[in-house]
């Protein structure tokens, strides 16, 4: 197992395609301790050289293979790197970072950044030392576990039997729940090659609800592309899958699918839609068997694909009566996705890459997806008003429906760390009539008031340990009952073995998300909290 986690340790890889443009200046960190300030400022000066992000996994690699400096490098990424970007090891030591976001109306989307080694995968599930199960079944014990920890904490603050404003969520890497990776790319080939209407919406596609039928009719077609195995393999993902979503359920804690690279997506697409189809809908007896939606999906702006097949999404999920989860992202593969179109990861049956050739485009896609589910919520909180005013009316409304017709359809996360996509999502609630502006906050910006029928439908996010500056102006900008805004804690021990060279992997993955001199305002706002706490400045 390793940590994955960014710049060295930024935990998610389906982040943003350079997702922040220039900062403002004017925001410093001023309750942050002076330790934290100092180390913030050393990990984004190390992060705005591009020659260290792109060695870095040769640099860990180096300093690790040296006793005498073996140790030394250990203890140097752990008070710098680690601790800026990583909430705990375990998921109960991140308790007191999960309280201190509560104190301060904040939420948490947690993360066990782990994942199978690709460079491990070829052993199919290998045991690690004593271990009874291979790696991948104990890291859906630990998502599991995590599930726990998180519905724990939040019965811990929940004021009366309601179910509403849980925001302990908990995120899912799908390619660490398998012992070889090929096997979604396998997946992903054969859905392309027989998937009915992908043609209609650019690579990856959109998924169908028979994707997985070959899972129970392994026909003909499919075995020039899956072997026995693999079904094998594929059947057990999916009864894991059922496991963690079957616990997401009963303990009323959201789980949220990151996305993957393209090569594996239509794999991924496939198991979500069938778990969103299984567990985003009421029961048949009328009321919602937990908090919902329950499962979300990624949707990454930086696919040509993207608008289209969120309108195809929406589409399904009303004709399937189950409600649409969406956490919508830039994405942080873009590199790596371009140069892999003319090699032999891809599977794209296109010419063009399936990624915008600039990141205006990105940018423009992003903004134009979050106004399509800025309506959709919008639409669905006026059908519920419409639905229950007019059953209130004639008398009708029992005591069941009163608790299921506020159920939402829709559920959002939108995460951005872009101030720009950010601003223009509050002004579209408003917009929409769906918040009021309360008066001003202190710097003079509109403040508003935003209900619980909108928060248990829109959530924004940020990363733990990047643009707090953002996270507190979206904090200080709305009064909700309920936590509006959540960061991504990954958490996960470091002292794995072979951790810290795949960290440095993975330095080279996120190194998008730090792009176009994010990591330098990074290091200037927290240059000027330094000031401010030495000299008051």
């Amino acid at each position: 197992m390793v940590v994955t986690t960014s710049v060295i340790i930024l935990g998610t890889q389906d982040r943003v395609h350079a997702d922040a443009e220039e900062l403002p200046t004017d925001k410093t960190p001023a309750t942050q301790p002076l330790s934290s300030l100092l180390r913030s400022y050393i990990v984004y000066a190390m992060c705005s050289i591009p020659f260290l992000v792109d060695y870095s996994p040769t640099i860990l690699s180096t300093c690790l293979s040296i006793p005498i400096l073996q140790s030394v490098t250990e203890a140097f990424v752990r008070v710098t790197f680690f601790e800026q970007f990583v909430g705990a090891e375990t998921a109960e030591d991140a308790i007191p970072l999960l309280e201190r976001f509560r104190s301060e109306n904040k939420g948490c989307l947690f993360a066990y950044s782990v994942e199978v080694d690709e460079d491990e995968a070829a052993g199919k599930g290998k045991l690690k030392g004593n271990d009874r199960q291979p790696v991948h079944k104990q890291i859906v014990q630990e998502m599991i576990h995590s599930i726990d920890v998180a519905a724990d904490f939040e019965d811990k603050h929940r004021v009366g039997r309601s179910q509403r404003g849980r925001r302990t969520w908990v995120a899912i890497k799908l390619t660490a729940l398998v012992p070889d990776h090929h096997i979604l790319t396998r997946l992903s080939q054969y859905l392309v090659e027989h998937r009915s209407s992908w043609s209609s919406v650019p690579f990856p596609g959109t998924p169908q609800p028979s994707d997985l039928d070959v899972l129970d009719n392994h026909h003909r077609l499919a075995r020039n592309t899956l072997t026995a195995e693999d079904i094998t393999v594929l059947r057990e993902l999916r009864a894991d899958l059922e496991s963690i979503c079957r616990r997401a359920s009963q303990r009323n804690v959201r789980v949220i699918f990151d996305a993957e690279h393209s090569w594996y997506q239509p794999a991924v697409d496939a198991f979500v839609i069938s778990l969103m189809s299984q567990f985003n809908r009421q029961t048949t007896q009328g009321s919602s068997s937990s908090v919902q939606p329950l499962v979300y999906n990624t949707f990454q702006a930086y696919l040509r694909r993207n608008t289209e097949h969120l309108k195809q999404s929406l589409r399904a999920a009303k004709k399937g009566g189950y409600a649409l989860g969406v956490k919508l992202v830039r994405g942080a593969y873009h590199p790596q996705e371009s140069q892999a179109h003319s090699s032999t990861l891809s599977i794209s049956p296109e010419n063009l890459p399936p990624v915008w050739p600039v990141k205006a485009e990105t940018d423009d896609c992003y903004n134009a997806c979050a106004q399509l589910l800025l309506d959709a919520i919008a639409d669905d909180i006026a059908h519920t008003s419409t639905t229950s005013s007019w059953k209130n009316l004639i008398g009708m409304r029992s005591a069941s429906a009163q608790s299921t017709e506020s159920v939402p359809k829709v559920g959002v996360l939108f995460g951005t760390h872009n101030w720009e996509s950010s601003k223009l999502i509050l002004d579209g609630l408003v917009s929409r009539g769906i918040a009021q502006v309360e008066g001003k906050t202190a710097d003079g910006e509109p403040l508003l008031k935003i209900n619980d029928e909108v928060t248990e439908r829109l959530t924004m996010a940020q990363l733990y340990g990047m643009h707090d500056d953002l996270t507190q102006y979206l904090v200080q900008r709305t009064r909700t009952s309920l936590p509006f805004v959540i960061k991504y804690v990954p958490y996960g021990s470091l002292r794995e073995a072979s951790v810290l060279p795949y960290l440095g992997r993975r330095a080279i993955e996120n190194k998008s998300v730090l792009g176009e001199g994010a990591a330098a305002e990074e290091r200037k706002r927290a240059w000027e909290g330094v000031k401010a706490k030495l000299f008051g400045a």
